[in-house]
């Protein structure tokens, strides 16, 4: 993570570009092409802005483009709405003069939600903007049973998936740790400075190929709904839709909840495991 948010702005503009076919946007492609995607000055034409200007952006230079600009060269590069939201929070943040590191509390559960959390029938935990899981509730607890054993510290989704004896034959694993980076790239551009993400992310870079090359990508997702699919030692297959929702107060922790889709196996499973759950009770 680089700790120069024009930087981090240049970077994601010229990932997204080198992704970009001239054939998606109405170019012919041409002879002799040595560059992947766009050239900067094809994407500077489609936006309306001159190519020194995009230029001095993609060089991390001290440029302040406007929000109109922005817009341009989402339009350009076929940005999804995250995408376009994501652009303007490393603008904004390049355009903010540099300001001494502020405190962060540590994120905390309010008791409100911890009693919401118990009467849950589903399995619903308490995630983190950082993917660290604070709180779940008991059928989440046997669904992940193996996290929940772990030390708070290592109370990690993608922590977990990106450890060295993680079980890499879990389905859809590859594409839920490129799903939970990008969620990670998300909210480390609204707070840089946060300690957690900082430790977070360089632990992981440091520690993880994978990691690394995806965080190399500036993928961005935001936390809204999923698919997990697990192989549950007492009741086998599971693929289970989640959603999360906002904890009332400051922006981070967001409530997960996990359902099967009605008249499934999925279903019949999970209400399985809720049954051996009151029998342990």
């Amino acid at each position: 993570m680089s700790d120069d948010p024009r930087r981090e702005l240049a970077e994601f503009l010229r990932t997204r570009r080198t992704r970009v076919l001239p054939r998606d946007v109405g170019l012919e492609p041409g002879p002799r092409r040595r560059v992947a995607g766009l050239r900067r000055e094809e994407l500077a034409l489609l936006a309306g802005v001159s190519s020194d200007y995009y230029q001095r952006m993609e060089q991390g230079r001290d440029v302040r483009p406007s929000e109109q600009v922005l817009d341009a060269l989402a339009r350009a590069l076929n940005f999804s709405a995250e995408e376009t939201r994501h652009l303007h929070t490393l603008a904004a943040a390049a355009r903010t003069p540099a300001r001494a590191p502020r405190h962060h509390e540590p994120e905390e559960v309010p008791p409100t939600t911890l009693r919401l959390l118990h009467t849950m029938t589903t399995p619903t935990m308490v995630v983190g903007r950082f993917l660290d899981v604070l709180a779940w509730n008991p059928l989440a607890g046997v669904l992940l049973d193996e996290f929940a054993r772990l030390p708070r510290a290592e109370r990690n989704l993608l922590k977990l998936l990106l450890h060295p004896e993680a079980d890499r034959s879990c389905a859809d694993r590859t594409a839920t740790v490129a799903e939970l980076t990008a969620m990670l790239r998300t909210q480390v551009a609204a707070d840089p400075s946060h300690p957690r993400g900082i430790e977070l992310v360089g632990e992981l870079a440091v520690h993880s190929d994978e990691f690394a090359t995806l965080w190399a990508r500036h993928d961005v997702s935001e936390t809204t709904r999923g698919r997990m699919r697990l192989d549950h030692p007492l009741v086998g297959e599971l693929t289970l839709d989640w959603d999360a929702y906002p904890v009332p107060g400051a922006p981070g922790p967001v409530l997960i909840t996990y359902t099967a889709e009605a008249g499934t196996p999925d279903e019949e499973r999970l209400r399985l495991l809720a049954s051996l759950l009151t029998t342990r009770a």
